[in-house]
C-alpha cells in the first residue's frame, strides 16, 4: 500500500499547486473571487481518493512498471508517471465538481462535515445583508463554482495528456474521459427524474430504473472510468480494457450500494452527513425499491408519503429506518454487494494485467465496499 499512499500524496500536492497557480489569476480579475479557491481547497482536501487510485492502478495494470516516486519528487526522469498523476488529480477535481452540483440538486446542507458549497455562499449573502434571496444567490454561485471545477478538471487532464510519450494513448484516454463526463451527466438527470416521476412508471420497472441510475450516476465514473482512463494512458490492449471494465462496473455498483446504505443508516459523526439524509432527499435507490416490494401495503404507503420530506423529524427518520431494516431490504442489498464484489474479483483472476495491480485491485475492492463513510 506504500505505492498507493505516495500516489495520494502526489495527487494532493498537484491539486494544491494547481489551485495556487489559479488563485492569483482570479485575484487579478477581482478580490471578490477568493471563495472559488477557498471553497475548492476545502472540498479537495483529503477524501478517500478512490478515483485517483483506480486511475493509477489501471495504468499499472497495463504498464506493469515499478514506479520511482522519488525520481519524480526530485524532478528526474520518471517516464509517464507525471502524466498519470495529472490525470488522477483531474479526476478528483471532476469529482469535486460533481459533488457541488449534486448538493445543489439534492439541497444538501453538509458535505464532508462542512456546510455544502451553496450553503457557504448563502451564508455570505446572509452575513453581508445583501439584497434578494440568500438561497438563490447560494445556488447560483455554487453552480458557477461547479462549472469552474469542471473546467479546471478538463484543463489539468489535457496537461497530463500532452505530456505523454505516446500521443495515441492520450487520444484514447481523452475519449474515455469524454465518455465518463457524458455518462455521469446522464446518470444525474435520471436520478432527479426518477425522484419526481417514479409514480408514472409501472411498479415492476422501479428496481431496474434504480439500478440504471447506479450504473450511470456512480458505478462507471467512480471506478470503471478511472480504471480504463488509466489503462488507456498506458496504451492498454483491448483485452486489458475489457478485463478492467468487467472488474470496474460490478465493483462500482457494489460501491454505490454501500453508499446508499450509508445514506440511510450511516453515522453522521463518520459520514459528515445528517442521519437518514437520503430519506429527506427522497432518493429512489435500489434499497428503497427493494423495501417497497417487501413492505406491507400500509407501510409502503407511509414510506412513499414521507420519503423526500426535507422536514422529517429525527423520530420519523428512525421510524423509516426501522421499517426498511425490518423489511429485509438491507440484507438483500448486502447480498447484492457481495455478489458484485465476487463478480469483480473473478474478472481479474486470469486477466492479462500486472500481478502488482491485481493484488492492489483486490485490496481496493474490499476498501471501497466495506467502508463506513
Amino acid at each position: 500500500m506504500a505505492e498507493s499512499t505516495r500516489l495520494v500524496d502526489l495527487v494532493q500536492a498537484e491539486i494544491d499547486r494547481f489551485l495556487d497557480e489559479r488563485e492569483p489569476v482570479l485575484a487579478a480579475i477581482a478580490p471578490d473571487l477568493h471563495p472559488f479557491t477557498d471553497f475548492s481547497r476545502d472540498l479537495l482536501r483529503g477524501g478517500k481518493r478512490f478515483r485517483a487510485l483506480f486511475c493509477y492502478w489501471g495504468w499499472q495494470a497495463a504498464s506493469g512498471h515499478a514506479q520511482d516516486f522519488d525520481a519524480m519528487d526530485d524532478g528526474a526522469e520518471s517516464g509517464d508517471l507525471p502524466s498519470v498523476v495529472l490525470a488522477a488529480s483531474s479526476l478528483e477535481i471532476f469529482h469535486a465538481a460533481a459533488l457541488v452540483h449534486d448538493d445543489i440538486m439534492d439541497n444538501s446542507d453538509t458535505r464532508r462535515g462542512l456546510p455544502s458549497s451553496h450553503k457557504r455562499f448563502e451564508s455570505m449573502h446572509t452575513s453581508g445583508r445583501w439584497i434578494g434571496s440568500a438561497a438563490t444567490f447560494g445556488q447560483s454561485a455554487a453552480l458557477l463554482l461547479g462549472d469552474l471545477l469542471l473546467s479546471w478538471s478538463d484543463e489539468l487532464f489535457e496537461n497530463g495528456v500532452q505530456m505523454l510519450t505516446r500521443p495515441e494513448s492520450g487520444r484514447a484516454a481523452r475519449a474515455e474521459f469524454n465518455r465518463m463526463r457524458l455518462e455521469v451527466t446522464a446518470g444525474q438527470y435520471l436520478d432527479i427524474l426518477d425522484e419526481r416521476s417514479w409514480q408514472s412508471y409501472p411498479e415492476a420497472d422501479l428496481l431496474s430504473r434504480a439500478h440504471r441510475v447506479i450504473v450511470y450516476k456512480s458505478a462507471k465514473y467512480s471506478i470503471e472510468a478511472p480504471l480504463v482512463i488509466g489503462a488507456a494512458l498506458a496504451g492498454a490492449t483491448p483485452e486489458q480494457i475489457a478485463a478492467l471494465r468487467e472488474f470496474g462496473l460490478p465493483l462500482g455498483i457494489a460501491y454505490q450500494l454501500r453508499d446508499d446504505l450509508l445514506g440511510v443508516f450511516g453515522d453522521p459523526a463518520v459520514t459528515g452527513k445528517p442521519a437518514g439524509d437520503d430519506l429527506r432527499e427522497g432518493k429512489r435507490t435500489v434499497l428503497i425499491a427493494l423495501a417497497r416490494t417487501l413492505l406491507a401495503p400500509n407501510s409502503r404507503s407511509l414510506l412513499d408519503e414521507l420519503l423526500g420530506d426535507d422536514e422529517l423529524t429525527d423520530q420519523q427518520v428512525s421510524m423509516l429506518q426501522a421499517s426498511i431494516r425490518d423489511s429485509g431490504a438491507v440484507e438483500r442489498v448486502e447480498r447484492i454487494i457481495d455478489h458484485n464484489v465476487n463478480l469483480a474479483l473473478t474478472a481479474i483472476e486470469a486477466a492479462p494485467i500486472s500481478t502488482a495491480a491485481r493484488d492492489q485491485l483486490r485490496q481496493l475492492a474490499g476498501t471501497a465496499t466495506r467502508r463506513v463513510a
